[in-house]
């Protein structure tokens, strides 16, 4: 049988079949690397319960990984939507991250400012997001507890995977837009037997029947330890009409003589506090 992966709890998936049953299942062997929104095949080995056999190609999958292990967040996702706030502060770098994850699998990013009903905190977060909104990366501002339906529209017609810092507010906006959410998740928990303790990866939600919304868990890091520092230059879109421009072919864009990047940073054409996170990024 096939079936759609709508939720993960550690190694344990909720796969709802075509006819919109749902078996809990799991995957064969000890190595798990099925994610939220991937479809699989199945084969059913009890009345309430199945094993994972294979997973179909995939159009996309964004993870995240350090020099230890990875962690899927979602198969299948045509944007993500990366939640940030006016309070509390949100990692700059942490959102770069994640745009070039997405951008590395031709994800189309949407950035929602939330809490934009905290008027006093407003200009600061609009002037951190001003270097991205230059870049043409599409910003919403909205209050998830009075305006979450602004979201919708944006969600039309596509699988979109929710990411963010804990304390953002994605939480509130996932609960606003899809009121029985708690409650589905609750009837996973408890047909997968998922204590308290177990994590969940990620759950997949329709909001109706062309348009899903995947919630993922608070983010605190989002490792890139899967992407070569070639990966990474071309997922910085103000970096691309300068490469392959520097004096040496093997410039490090660090200290090098005629490097078009930093020579572009010294002039005001690339962000210097975007290229600060390159730098980072690279240099672990």
């Amino acid at each position: 049988m096939e079936g759609r992966v709508i939720a993960a709890h550690g190694r344990q998936y909720m796969v709802e079949l075509p006819d919109g049953t749902r078996l809990p299942c799991f995957p064969r062997g000890k190595k798990s690397e099925i994610a939220c929104g991937d479809r699989v095949d199945i084969q059913r080995t009890s009345d309430d319960q199945g094993v994972v056999e294979a997973i179909q190609p995939r159009s996309s999958l964004l993870y995240r990984s350090n020099e230890i292990r990875q962690k899927l967040i979602a198969a299948n996702v045509d944007q993500i939507v990366i939640v940030v706030a006016t309070e509390p502060a949100f990692s700059d770098e942490l959102v770069a991250r994640a745009l070039l994850a997405a951008e590395s699998e031709e994800i189309a990013p949407l950035i929602v400012l939330n809490k934009c009903d905290l008027a006093d905190k407003l200009p600061a977060a609009r002037a951190r997001l001003a270097t991205l909104a230059a870049l043409d990366y599409p910003i919403l501002e909205l209050s998830a507890r009075d305006h979450a339906e602004d979201l919708r529209p944006h969600l039309a017609g596509k699988t979109s995977v929710l990411v963010g810092q804990s304390g953002m507010g994605k939480s509130t906006l996932v609960n606003a837009l899809i009121p029985e959410a708690n409650a589905a998740t609750r009837e996973i928990s408890q047909a997968l037997d998922s204590g308290k303790h177990t994590t969940t990866h990620a759950t997949l939600y329709h909001l109706d029947a062309d348009s899903d919304l995947i919630d993922s868990p608070g983010l605190q890091e989002f490792g890139l330890g899967h992407l070569d520092r070639q990966e990474i230059e071309n997922a910085f879109p103000e970096f691309r009409e300068y490469l392959g421009h520097c004096r040496f072919r093997d410039c490090q864009h660090d200290r090098e003589p005629g490097c078009a990047l930093t020579t572009a940073v010294d002039s005001g054409k690339i962000d210097r506090n975007r290229f600060a996170i390159y730098r980072r990024i690279v240099g672990k």
